[in-house]
């Protein structure tokens, strides 16, 4: 009697079982990448109930974050702006007070409008740290981390979106090598800031005042160096004693 099937079906198990495990893999590849913070925050742009335009407001005009953001440096948020704080410039009688994108502004604050509510307006908060994640917004400010190194550059956006992943591995990469990411204080807010903006010999006249060391010591031990924000960061890193832990207990407490 001859066979029922042809001989290739023999394979034919065989050759279902691989297919169904390349099958499988793409299928976790692609869960895997979209359950990612790079699928799920990056390019995150909701939209405000006042178009603030950030690269107006901090990149054209100069303002400072800390004026709207005040808590950054004491305190472990980063407070979104009361109405108050937009009213000082955009109150009855200021700047563009009539702007029909202002109406939500004025419902809050000004008490001669018709349509005045008294209640705040409400922002759509766009970085958000997890629950479960610890994040101690004034420890990094006070050492040196700029508002750039996580939220991108928010001086240029007319939208803020969300620029960086802000993952547990994001944020591992940094605490295991910080000296990339560290800069004086006084620069820390100002986000288009690059090494070639620090004066040398003063930057080696107040390392040497916190760390002992002499101007000359300092400088000889760099010489042949590329003057860089990685060479200014690992001064900066020692003279300020900085170890970031990286132990889970350190996000997660």
């Amino acid at each position: 009697m001859g066979n029922i099937f042809p001989r290739w079906t023999n394979l034919l198990a065989v050759k279902l079982l691989v297919c169904l495990g390349a099958l499988g893999t793409c299928v976790i590849a692609v869960a895997w990448y979209s359950w990612t913070p790079k699928y799920t925050r990056v390019g995150y742009m909701p939209q405000q109930p006042i178009p603030f335009d950030h690269s107006l407001h901090a990149g054209q005009l100069g303002m400072d974050c800390r004026y709207c953001h005040t808590h950054v440096e004491n305190s472990l948020h980063s407070n979104i702006p009361a109405a108050e704080v937009c009213w000082n410039c955009h109150g009855a009688g200021k700047v563009k007070s009539d702007s029909p994108k202002l109406e939500p502004l004025r419902q809050a604050m000004d008490e001669n409008y018709e349509n005045f509510t008294g209640e705040p307006i409400k922002w759509v908060q766009i970085h958000k740290t997890p629950d479960y994640a610890y994040f101690d917004h004034s420890v990094h400010v006070n050492r040196g981390v700029s508002c750039v190194e996580c939220h991108g550059r928010v001086d240029e956006m007319p939208v803020v979106y969300h620029a960086k992943s802000l993952s547990m591995s994001w944020c591992l990469d940094c605490h295991r090598d910080p000296a990339a990411n560290l800069r004086p204080l006084d620069e820390i807010t100002n986000l288009d800031w690059t090494a070639e903006d620090l004066d040398k010999d003063q930057f080696y006249a107040e390392l040497a005042g916190k760390t002992g060391a002499k101007v000359e010591e300092l400088k000889a031990a760099d010489e042949g160096k590329e003057w860089s924000r990685e060479l200014i960061g690992a001064h900066l890193k020692e003279a300020w004693q900085i170890h970031p832990p990286q132990d889970c207990a350190a996000c997660h407490r």
